[in-house]
C-alpha cells in the first residue's frame, strides 16, 4: 500500500522497493527468498475465488523449488483466504504462511516488517507443514483464524484452537496442536490443488424479531449453500415456522444450509436447545466449531469438487485439515 490522495492504495512495484529499505532482510541468518508479485494488485476488500486460484497455481508451480511459501495479504479478507487456501492444497506438507500489517509497511510504525520477518522464519523452519496465519506474536491454524481487531495490532486470534506458536524472544513451536492436524489431515506431500468455481453462498445472520420469509426469494434454486449465524449452540426463535418451512425447501433444492454459532468460542450442537430442533428436522448441518471464514470456503471447496449433494453435507460435519474440534 501507498498514500494516495483517496486513501490507502497498492501499487505495483512499491513492495520490493520497501523491501530493499529492509537491512535485516539481507542478514545471514534470514532464509534465501525471492519476491512474486501477481498483476493487478488488488486491495484484500476485492478478493474472491479467482485471486484464491492464482495464490494456488503459483504455489503449485513452485512447489518443487521452495522450502515454504510466505502470502503477503490485506488484513481485512485474510482469514478467508488463509481458510480457502487451506482447502484448496490438498495433500500440502510444506509451511504457507499468510501475513499482513495493520499499518502499511510505507509508515514508520508499521507492524508489516516484523509480521514478514517471523513469517519467513516460520515458513523455513518447516515444522509447521500446513496453512498457517502469522500476525503479532501469534502464529495461528489459517482455517481456525478471525480478525478479532480493526485497529489493535493483536488484530487476529483463533478462539477454538490453540496457537501454533509464539513468537516472542524465540519461536516456541506448540506440537501437540501441530501433530494433532499431521495425524487427522491429509497431509500426503504430493501436491494437489482443486481449482475453485463461483458459487452461490449467502450468510444470513439471526437476530431479534428477524423475519424469515424476506429471505425466500433467494432460498430456492437460486443459491447452492447457505451459513447461517444462529445464536448460542444452534438456536433460531420459534416464534416463526418460517425458517425451517424455507430451510427445508432449500434442501428439496439441493442447497446446503450449514449452521454455525454468532459466538466467537464454542461449538454449535443441534437439538441440545428446542428452539434449535427445528433445523435438525429441516435438514441443515451443523457447522461445529467452525468459523464463518471457513464454513463459506469449505463449502465453496466441496461445491467445486463437484461431490454429490449428500457427501457434502457429510464432510461439512467432517474435520478435513484441523478446522474442527474432534
Amino acid at each position: 500500500m501507498v498514500r494516495t490522495e483517496n486513501g490507502y492504495a497498492p501499487e505495483s512495484g512499491a513492495l520490493i522497493a520497501e523491501l530493499d529499505q529492509i537491512r535485516d532482510l539481507r542478514s545471514p541468518d534470514m532464509p534465501e527468498w525471492d519476491l512474486i508479485e501477481f498483476e493487478p494488485l488488488l486491495d484484500s476488500t476485492n478478493v474472491r475465488y479467482e485471486q484464491w486460484n492464482s495464490i494456488a497455481e503459483a504455489i503449485a508451480l513452485y512447489y518443487d523449488k521452495y522450502d515454504g511459501f510466505v502470502v503477503l495479504h490485506g488484513t481485512d479478507t485474510l482469514a478467508y483466504s488463509a481458510s480457502a487456501l487451506s482447502f484448496m492444497l490438498e495433500g500440502l506438507d510444506k509451511p504457507v504462511v499468510f501475513t499482513g500489517a495493520q499499518i502499511p509497511l510505507c509508515e514508520l510504525r508499521s507492524d508489516g516488517r516484523d509480521n514478514l520477518i517471523t513469517s519467513m522464519m516460520i515458513a523455513a523452519d518447516g515444522v509447521i507443514r500446513e496453512v498457517s496465519l502469522c500476525f503479532g506474536d501469534a502464529i495461528l491454524r489459517g482455517n481456525r483464524a478471525i480478525k478479532y481487531s480493526a485497529d489493535g495490532m493483536v488484530a487476529f486470534t483463533s478462539p477454538n484452537c490453540n496457537k501454533l506458536a509464539d513468537a516472542g524472544i524465540t519461536i516456541e513451536y506448540n506440537h501437540a496442536s501441530i501433530n494433532e492436524y499431521v495425524k487427522n489431515s491429509l497431509h500426503t506431500g504430493s501436491l494437489n490443488t482443486v481449482k475453485l468455481e463461483e458459487t452461490r453462498i449467502a450468510v444470513i445472520k439471526v437476530v431479534p424479531g428477524i423475519q424469515f420469509d424476506i429471505f425466500e426469494p433467494i432460498m430456492c434454486e437460486t443459491l447452492d449453500g447457505l451459513v447461517l449465524e444462529t445464536f448460542g449452540k444452534g438456536n433460531i426463535p420459534d416464534y416463526d415456522p418460517a425458517l425451517s418451512r424455507l430451510i427445508s425447501e432449500a434442501r428439496r433444492c439441493g442447497t446446503i444450509v450449514v449452521v454455525c454459532t454468532q459466538c466467537p468460542a464454542g461449538t454449535v450442537s443441534l437439538g441440545t436447545y428446542k428452539a434449535g430442533s427445528a433445523l435438525v428436522e429441516a435438514g441443515a448441518v451443523s457447522g461445529g466449531s467452525m468459523t464463518t471464514e471457513a464454513a463459506i470456503t469449505k463449502l465453496t471447496y466441496l461445491l467445486s469438487k463437484g461431490l454429490h449433494k449428500d457427501e457434502i453435507r457429510r464432510l461439512m460435519q467432517t474435520d478435513l485439515r484441523g478446522e474442527l474440534n474432534n
